[in-house]
C-alpha cells in the first residue's frame, strides 16, 4: 500500500482539483469492517484503488474506469469489495438499527 500517496506527490494533486477521493473500512461477507479501500480519481476518470480483502485480508493495487456505484474484485479471492455512496449508507444503517434495538 502506497501506491495513491505516490501519486498525490508526483501529480501534485489537490483535493479540490479530484473528482473523488475515499478511505474507508471494507465491510466482509458477515458485514463487518474487517478490511480498508482506498479510491482516488483524477481527471482522467481512471479509479486508482488500494484495498486490503475483508475476506482474506490479501493487499493490492488496481486501476480501472470510474464509474458509479463502484466495485472491484479481489485479486486472490474474487469478493465484491463495494463503496456504497455515503448517503445510501446511512439509510442503510439507520434502518437496521431501530431493528437491531428491539431485539435487545
Amino acid at each position: 500500500m502506497g501506491k495513491i500517496d505516490e501519486y498525490i506527490k508526483t501529480h501534485n494533486c489537490k483535493p479540490k482539483e479530484l473528482v473523488y477521493h475515499t478511505w474507508r473500512d471494507a465491510k466482509n461477507a458477515e458485514k463487518k469492517p474487517t478490511g480498508k479501500i482506498r479510491v482516488l480519481v483524477d481527471k482522467d476518470m481512471v479509479a486508482r484503488v488500494e484495498y486490503t480483502c475483508p475476506e482474506c485480508k490479501h493487499q493490492a493495487y488496481a486501476e480501472q474506469p470510474w464509474k458509479r456505484p463502484f466495485s472491484i474484485k479481489c485479486a486472490k479471492c474474487s469478493f465484491k469489495i463495494t463503496v456504497p455512496k455515503m448517503k445510501d449508507e446511512a439509510k442503510r444503517e439507520a434502518k437496521s438499527q431501530p431493528a437491531e434495538e428491539g431485539k435487545e
